[in-house]
């Protein structure tokens, strides 16, 4: 029985063809992926407590904007994260260079936004 055979059905339409990938790079992949996760929660976390218990900070509109807007930024790390990870995984199969990380630069530019509206908030 070939290796391909032996993984079920889900995997070869997530990941065909290739070869299987040392599994300590698998279950590092994994790993990353969980820390994404983690982190997509905790935007969403952040979204619906701003939204909860942000009422001193805006006006109710625009606490309902920003905090609409961290959420969707925790569902578009999360659906990144997913993406990545499977992109990762088939490099791994097949021997290939690693695609590049194209959520840090986003994440990184969102956090300084982030951090320039608190700074903001509390000069103000």
């Amino acid at each position: 029985m070939s290796n391909d055979d032996a993984r079920s059905r889900l995997g070869r339409w997530l990941l065909p063809g290739g070869e299987e990938p040392d599994p300590r790079f698998t279950l590092a992949n994994e790993r990353t992926f969980l820390a994404w996760i983690r982190t997509s929660l905790a935007f969403i976390a952040a979204g619906v407590a701003l939204e909860a218990f942000g009422d001193e900070l805006f006006h109710a509109g625009l606490r309902r904007a920003v905090s609409l807007i961290v959420v969707a930024i925790g569902l578009f790390i999360a659906l990144s994260a997913a993406g990545r990870w499977r992109r990762v995984e088939n490099s791994l199969r097949h021997h290939a260079p690693l695609p590049p990380p194209a959520l840090l630069p986003l994440l990184a530019l969102g956090t300084a936004l982030a951090a320039g509206v608190v700074i903001a908030l509390v000069v103000t």
